[in-house]
């Protein structure tokens, strides 16, 4: 029987790249045959493998040039249940594509808000005066072009060549190294490697965070991330918001297996309001051929 494999669509996002490798990987070294299944949007994705309706949800995290994917790490402090067990590094390229026959026509331009952010220095230099509008992935905003040349949208080339669409300028992307982290994550046991991410929030009050991360410090505990998040729970009579409310999420060199993570954990624990421990994975090697395959 197929793996069911979550990841957001329609097909040609980079997050089904990302789905095809791991399937890729999955088949070479377990047998295995897996079943893409596109959701509208990342926190749906994981949704589908918190309940239970796929095996797996792969997920972008984090990408090199706009840092973390926001909604990724929203879904995942509520989804608790779910681990990771795997993760894998896509080099992302990005192309503009249009009806039109030249860039000076564009009035308008589509796609996903990463997408957006990552082409940000090529937007303002070549289309300053284009109206950027979000749309929930890079192969959505692909709907908006129908026959108008003065629409354009951002995608990958996979994309362009699915939907046979033409091709204005590629690749737009601020930076030649432009990539990003994804996660593979479903209701099993984190299988362990060597990099472990977890979240916690802690109490308002003064030192709150300075003990949590004395807890990896006393231990020589490289953590090679650290971000916060707003925990956006409800304060107070007045059932409001309020700025300085914050939960962390953080990644460790580290296997929660090790005595002395197993000691950090629990020491944590203590010095913390919640804390969500997403597991322990190893980062798969993509080779350069494989990306090209896909």
């Amino acid at each position: 029987m197929a793996v069911s494999i979550a990841h957001l669509g329609p097909a040609g996002t980079n997050a089904e790249a990302a789905a095809l490798l791991y399937t890729h990987w999955l088949e070479q070294t377990t047998g295995e045959s897996a079943l893409l299944c596109p959701y509208p949007s990342i926190a749906q994705s994981l949704r589908a493998a918190s309940q239970g309706q796929t095996n797996l949800a792969v997920v972008p995290v984090e990408n090199s040039v706009e840092g973390s994917v926001t909604a990724t790490m929203d879904a995942l402090w509520q989804l608790d249940k779910l681990q990771i067990q795997r993760a894998l590094t896509l080099p992302i390229s990005h192309a503009l594509m249009s009806w039109a026959s030249t860039i000076d026509t564009l009035k308008t331009i589509y796609s996903h808000p990463q997408a957006l952010g990552q082409c940000q220095t090529w937007l303002e230099r070549f289309l300053p005066a284009a109206q950027l509008i979000p749309t929930n992935s890079t192969t959505e905003a692909l709907q908006h072009l129908a026959d108008n040349p003065t629409v354009g949208a951002i995608a990958s080339e996979r994309a362009a060549r699915l939907y046979n669409l033409p091709i204005l300028a590629c690749p737009i992307n601020d930076h030649p190294d432009n990539c990003t982290r994804f996660w593979v994550l479903s209701l099993q046991p984190s299988p362990g490697g060597n990099h472990t991410s977890l979240a916690f929030s802690v109490r308002d009050m003064p030192g709150a965070l300075v003990k949590p991360l004395q807890v990896f410090a006393d231990r020589g505990i490289n953590m090679s991330r650290i971000e916060s998040r707003p925990t956006k729970r409800l304060l107070g009579s007045a059932s409001k918001q309020e700025l300085g409310d914050y939960l962390f999420f953080i990644d460790l060199q580290a296997d929660t297996q090790q005595p002395s993570i197993q000691s950090a954990l629990d020491e944590l624990a203590h010095c913390t309001e919640i804390l969500k421990v997403f597991g322990s994975y190893d980062v798969l090697p993509i080779k350069h051929q494989a990306i090209a395959d896909v």
